[in-house]
């Protein structure tokens, strides 16, 4: 099964210097279930996640716990980055770490190659730069200080204050590539998603850029500059350039033609680096531009942004203990419209939960292979004769399948599942109006039932295919309980573009139990 299509998608790198939060898990469930997607559509996909360990805020956490900057950083990894993943059920197909020596090699091979193609060069450097950021801060978001930072500057979005930096760096030629970047983004609207982030990326290089400092000589927590190692490339053209080391850039060009190029989402607030430094740092290397960077919104507690300094930070066990990895997943990729930012609350959460969720689709699932069960000794039965609601019944599957691939197409995890879940509502309604409950107790109503529960078992056959990338843990409980391994394999193998088709639950195959697929939650 395969299309033939190459899918390569990253998450941004994170940078482990705190616990993550449910913000890093948002970005990571939706790169996971777009991958999923790709991947059960044939598509020769690749999922790549990460850390960025190099930096001076690392190098100063390091030194805060009495530990070097690398015991520092294997620590955070292992105990809090590496489970997150396992917590949120993500199938990731790599890891990459920026302090594995197959991305610093490749690092300094990058950048040795721009500087031979005159594209950097040594110079001065003074300006306000942020900790946090990791980034030398444009006027834009320099602000004044409040409170007890009252006459200092500081960053606009971690409100902490910004240090005057005055070092002799090497630069990169930015200013050269304004021209070429704004007729990528003529040429390719699509390249920056959604419209807004493009407006906002076209509107900043058409300001004007300026060379950017790639180097720093303050530290030694970096990858050193081939040239000069007295200096240590600037932790953003380190990061970056994970999403090209860790696909064989330098070392397996077979791999790179393969995989390259790549689609990034990232958040909002790191738009830039990705949509403006990294293609021209690709141009000038002579690679190819990403296939497109999303931006996706910000996740908002209190109607501020996810902090763990403003002690708004939610860890996402902290969910998941609760509702499970499955509710954390549909809850953020639903509720919030892909692309804009949303609001986070309990109250939400529990109400979808229990509206969407258990009394929706799970009891939908429950009911359905309990009368199959309970009416036909645990056989899909065989379908009669399609009446008109039964005809509905399989043009909403046909229309949702259609439209959930094209809103996964524009990235629009939401809009997807707005689409999916059509399906579910009408099966709910199709049942309520057939009655299967009243055919069962007249006997010449035999093959009218049969036809009902077939109908419902083979809608749930299409939403478990459609519904695995989203929430794979209780899709897998239903495929199974529906019998639809034994004629058709396992669900991740289910060609997911062809989930629309009818007919394909085997009737004969035998149901087995199912325990509720979400479970009722008590709240304190």
């Amino acid at each position: 099964m395969t299309s033939g299509r190459s899918f390569y998608i990253t998450t941004p790198i994170y940078y482990p210097s705190d616990l993550p939060h449910i913000g890093h898990g948002y970005t990571t469930v939706a790169v996971d279930t777009l991958a999923r997607w790709h991947r059960q559509a044939g598509d020769d996909t690749w999922m790549l996640t990460g850390t960025d360990e190099h930096g001076q805020k690392m190098l100063r956490a390091a030194a805060a716990n009495g530990v070097t900057p690398q015991e520092w950083v294997d620590k955070l990894v292992s105990e809090s980055w590496f489970p997150l993943l396992e917590t949120l059920d993500v199938a990731n197909d790599d890891f990459i770490r920026t302090t594995q020596p197959r991305h610093e090699e490749r690092v300094q091979q990058f950048v040795k190659a721009l500087f031979d193609r005159g594209y950097i060069y040594a110079g001065e450097y003074e300006a306000l730069y942020c900790v946090g950021c990791e980034e030398f801060k444009p006027e834009a978001e320099i602000v004044d200080g409040t409170g007890p930072f009252e006459g200092l500057k500081v960053c606009a979005i971690h409100s902490k204050p910004l240090e005057l930096l005055q070092e002799k760096n090497y630069f990169f030629k930015l200013s050269e590539f304004q021209d070429r970047l704004l007729e990528l983004y003529k040429t390719e609207p699509d390249f920056v998603r959604p419209e807004s982030a493009r407006n906002e990326v076209v509107s900043f290089v058409r300001s004007g850029l300026k060379d950017l400092s790639i180097s720093r000589s303050a530290f030694d927590w970096g990858i050193t500059v081939p040239w000069d190692p007295s200096h240590v490339i600037y932790v953003w053209v380190d990061a970056l350039l994970n999403y090209a080391t860790a696909v064989g850039y330098g070392t397996d060009p077979e791999q790179f033609a393969r995989r390259w190029p790549a689609f990034h989402v990232v958040g909002k607030d790191i738009l830039r680096f990705h949509a403006v430094i990294w293609p021209a740092m690709l141009m000038a290397a002579g690679l190819d531009v990403p296939r497109g960077v999303f931006a996706h919104g910000w996740l908002l507690v209190g109607g501020e942004k996810m902090s763990k300094s403003k002690l708004t930070g939610i860890a996402p066990t902290e969910i998941t203990d609760v509702f499970g990895s499955d509710a954390y997943r549909f809850y953020f990729l639903s509720a919030i419209a892909f692309g804009q930012d949303g609001s986070f609350s309990w109250e939400d959460l529990s109400a979808r939960y229990q509206a969407e969720l258990a009394n929706g689709f799970g009891n939908l699932a429950s009911r359905t292979v309990a009368m199959i069960s309970k009416y036909f000794d645990g056989v899909v039965p065989q379908a009669g004769p399609s009446t008109a609601l039964d005809l509905a019944i399989q043009k909403v599957v046909a229309d949702a399948a259609t439209a959930a691939d094209a809103a996964i197409e524009r990235f629009r995890i939401d809009e997807a599942i707005s689409a999916i879940w059509t399906i579910v509502d009408a099966l709910n309604g199709y049942i309520t109006e057939n009655e299967p409950w009243a055919l069962a107790k007249d006997e010449a109503q035999r093959e009218r039932l049969g036809t009902v529960l077939y109908t419902a078992a083979e809608g749930l056959r299409s939403l478990a295919v459609l519904l695995s990338p989203v929430m794979p843990a209780a899709t897998a409980k239903l495929w199974v309980a529906l019998g639809a391994e034994q004629g058709l394999g396992a669900l991740v193998d289910q060609p997911i573009r062809e989930a629309g088709a009818w007919g394909l639950l085997p009737a004969g195959a035998t149901v087995t139990p199912l325990t509720p697929l979400f479970p009722r939650v008590e709240q304190a």
